[in-house]
């Protein structure tokens, strides 16, 4: 059913209240599906180490596991035929719904999903769960707001909704899952998306915790947090971290374009060669397999050798990126963790064998490397903050944290490396084209936000070149609305919401961010 301009607007006169409840339902749904699929992830982690010892036994059982590895992938590479949207981390799919230049069948995608993301983690692949759980979660909002007739306004902030309740549940992480979907997905802070979007995060933390419990993800300590004159250290390692992570965002386009240029390889035979190595790495070196948790367990509980922890993390950074590049669905964002964390670990042990360094604080070091390299790769520090504190559950190394992850965030800009997910997605937008939705007719309202320094500010609406096809509703000044008239001067902080035809929305889009964002 097509929604009018006058029932739009009179919606979203009382949107704040209605989100909040909408919130509450997409976050449970979204929570407990997530949670069923990390459960099924943890078990496939726990099975492959026992079929591992168990096909070592004879080499007729390595042949055979050889073969199911090939199974999978042939697997894995109809569901991809069938579904071409959970390739990859399925956060790029995200971002491109959300600005109307991609429309994901959520009915498809989520099953498929689940099920490619579970054989991958089976096979042994160096993938994470937490770009397919932030996917899936969003799908399921996409599903209830189809299911209940919503217009694409309201499907945008569920999309969002179920994004932060994926990562929430994945993580244990609420305030990361608000942050990541604020400052990643949704890109926009208003009252209506952040009180929706915590409710949605918190209600699906909630149900995680009762069930699984509320540990940590990461369970190793900080006995005690790091002296200023270690500080010098905190700078050189963010820089590093900088440069690391614009070549890592380099090295894995670079992979993936390999694989886009092997034309004579299908989507099946591309998977089978991530599939085959984890079967080599399976019987020479298991510890590089896997989503990578129990590296950073041991890591941070054994006094390990420079030349091991160096050597470990080129074979994970080579394993990711092949993993990946493959198309396999399944994220980098934890396995980017893992190597930002082995980073760490390389640079403080180096610091104690060469420069005196106590090395009760290599800990610290891993755990500040891992938001570094998570700002330089992502460009979203805020997001990486919360999040490495609420994975580790310590909270003594906001400073350092912030010092690290400004310093690899403006390092990594310096380089002009475009953030990871923006760069996937343009790459997903030239394989594919441009795909909006087919219904013409709807209207949806979109909120932008004027920046300080951009085009718009100190201007007055008559002398902007609006983008075609779009309506000034109404101007946010804090607590006020303001009708926009031709003289009305637009100032920073102003949120202006824009009504526009659905069918419009990418273009409209790409013009409004322009001028909302854009220095002079």
């Amino acid at each position: 059913m097509k929604k009018d301009t006058t029932s739009t607007i009179k919606r979203a006169e009382r949107f704040q209240i209605i989100l909040i409840g909408e919130g509450i339902l997409v976050g449970a749904a979204a929570g407990l599906v997530v949670m069923l699929y990390r459960i099924c992830l943890e078990k496939a982690g726990e099975w492959l180490p026992v079929i591992l010892d168990n096909a070592k036994q004879s080499p007729l059982r390595m042949a055979g596991w050889f073969l199911i590895l090939l199974l999978l992938a042939f697997t894995v590479g109809r569901l991809l035929k069938c579904e071409p949207m959970i390739s990859g981390s399925g956060i790029p799919q995200l971002e491109g719904e959300m600005t109307g230049k991609l429309d994901q069948k959520w009915w498809r995608v989520l099953p498929a999903k689940f099920l490619g993301g579970f054989l991958c983690l089976l096979g042994g692949l160096a993938l994470g769960r937490e770009g397919p759980s932030i996917q899936i979660g969003a799908m399921v909002g996409k599903g209830i707001s189809k299911g209940m007739d919503r217009g694409r306004t309201e499907e945008r902030f569920l999309l969002t909704c179920g994004a932060s309740a994926g990562l929430s549940a994945a993580f244990h992480a609420p305030l990361a899952g608000v942050m990541f979907s604020l400052e990643e997905v949704h890109k926009n802070f208003s009252v209506s998306v952040l009180l929706s979007v915590m409710t949605a995060s918190l209600t699906a933390d909630f149900l995680c915790s009762a069930i699984l419990g509320s540990e940590s993800v990461f369970q190793f300590g900080i006995e005690n947090a790091l002296p200023q004159r270690y500080y010098w250290m905190i700078l050189l390692l963010g820089v590093i971290l900088g440069l690391l992570g614009a070549f890592y965002n380099w090295f894995t386009l670079k992979v993936q374009m390999l694989y886009s240029n092997a034309k004579f390889l299908n989507s099946t035979m591309k998977l089978m060669i991530p599939f085959i190595c984890a079967g080599i790495l399976g019987f020479t070196c298991p510890e590089l397999l896997g989503s990578g948790h129990a590296l950073i367990e041991h890591l941070t509980a054994n006094d390990a050798l420079l030349g091991t922890v160096l050597l470990i993390l080129a074979g994970r950074f080579v394993f990711s990126a092949v993993s990946f590049g493959s198309g396999a669905p399944g994220g980098i964002f934890f396995p980017l963790l893992v190597l930002g964390g082995f980073i760490g670990g390389a640079y403080a042990t180096a610091g104690v064998q060469y420069f005196g360094m106590d090395p009760v604080y290599i800990n610290n070091f891993v755990l500040l490397a891992m938001a570094g390299y998570f700002a330089a790769i992502v460009r979203a520090p805020l997001t990486g903050i919360i999040l490495i504190f609420e994975m580790t559950g310590s909270l003594s190394q906001m400073l350092s944290l912030s010092i690290v992850s400004v310093m690899a965030y403006i390092t990594a800009t310096l380089l002009r490396s475009k953030p990871i997910y923006e760069s996937l997605l343009e790459r997903l937008l030239k394989k594919q084209g441009q795909t909006v939705s087919e219904e013409q007719g709807q209207k949806m309202l979109v909120n932008y936000v004027v920046h300080h320094g951009s085009r718009l500010e100190e201007v007055l609406i008559s002398e902007i070149d609006w983008p075609r096809n779009c309506l000034l509703v109404a101007i946010q000044r804090g607590t006020e609305e303001l009708i926009p008239k031709g003289r009305t001067k637009l100032l920073a902080g102003d949120v202006i919401v824009t009504m526009m035809d659905e069918r419009d929305h990418a273009a409209v889009h790409d013009k409004m961010e322009r001028l909302c964002c854009e220095m002079f």
